[in-house]
């Protein structure tokens, strides 16, 4: 009986450990995605600057398109487009900060989360017909758009693993 209570108690803090991680990996991913998506979209608006390049409304179209929602105004849909990109890329943080805490941290990491991140707007986005196929893209907006999705998956890593350090530091002795 001892043997079964041991082995009950010993599975129970196994689980309340890896909820902990879950959620210190959710919190961890949430500031590292707002982190990542603070760096890309500073890239994105330098490259502007050079290139002459307006921003896009492929946000906006996206949530139009998802929740119906119609900009009153120029203004009102660079807001929704301005609040749907820093909304998707704090969340797409949160699966990088759960990899970080369970230890798929640096190059692994970051190739799995930048593939899924790029992987889904190259797939996403097309299929719900508000950016052309990347097939149809021309090799200098391939580059840019992978390397912006680059700079947010390598900021996010940067982030997400350098808190999870910080975390097993402080409190797992």
């Amino acid at each position: 009986m001892k043997k079964k209570n041991s082995k009950r108690k010993e599975n129970d803090q196994e689980v309340n450990s890896n909820i902990a991680r879950m959620a210190a990996g959710i919190g961890i991913g949430i500031v590292a995605g707002l982190v990542g998506t603070a760096v890309m979209t500073a890239a994105q608006m330098i490259e502007m600057q050079y290139s002459g390049r307006k921003p896009s409304n492929t946000p906006y179209k996206a949530i139009k398109k998802t929740f119906g929602i119609e900009a009153q105004s120029e203004e009102d849909q660079e807001l929704i487009t301005n609040q749907s990109h820093i909304a998707y890329g704090t969340t797409w943080g949160i699966p990088r900060g759960v990899m970080a805490v369970f230890g798929a941290d640096g190059v692994a990491g970051t190739s799995v989360h930048f593939g899924a991140v790029w992987g889904t707007e190259l797939t996403m986005l097309p299929a719900m017909d508000v950016v052309e196929p990347v097939t149809t893209w021309g090799p200098k907006a391939i580059a840019e758009n992978a390397m912006f999705h680059a700079v947010y998956a390598i900021a996010t890593e940067f982030t997400a693993d350098a808190l999870t350090r910080w975390l097993h530091a402080s409190f797992v002795k």
